[in-house]
């Protein structure tokens, strides 16, 4: 993916990655080029290949006001997550379509057809969260392990 603005990358190391993607208000300065439609699309940033992550996609997203995803899609393997950040529209499954807001999380599994439109007068700000289905079948509270803890910021 093409970025027309660039990601800061605050630092990296041994098994993390840190970037800075800048404000909410300014993801409209990033663009793609989609690589099954070849067209620009602005207000689109994907982290993956920025924070190198392995098991999710994670992108941000401006929806300017009253209009819409200029189409419909689905996933083979994926699930996503919609989290609206900002704005309010529609979105649709399959038949079912409902409003959506500020504050509104959407879980998709892969099969069904998904679309939504921004319905507001302000950029509808949204992220989408995606990773394979099922992956998370050892989540449990108990992944974690305490380490030691020695807080550079004290």
């Amino acid at each position: 993916m093409i970025a027309m603005k660039n990601v800061e990358q605050i630092t990296k190391g041994e098994g993390y990655t840190a970037i800075n993607m800048g404000a909410l208000d300014h993801i409209g300065e990033y663009s793609i080029i989609h690589p099954k439609l070849k067209t620009e699309i602005f207000g689109k940033l994907f982290l993956k290949d920025a924070t190198e992550a392995t098991g999710t996609e994670i992108s941000f997203n401006v929806l300017p006001p009253h209009t819409e995803v200029p189409y419909f899609h689905r996933h083979t393997d994926n699930e996503e997550t919609y989290i609206i950040l900002k704005g309010c529209g529609d979105f649709q499954i399959d038949d079912d379509c409902f409003p959506i807001c500020e504050g509104s999380v959407v879980r998709v599994a892969p099969a069904p057809s998904r679309g939504m439109r921004n319905a507001s007068d302000e950029p509808m700000i949204y992220m989408v969260v995606q990773s394979k289905e099922n992956s998370l079948g050892n989540y449990s509270s108990e992944d974690g392990t305490r380490t030691e803890w020695n807080p550079k910021w004290k």
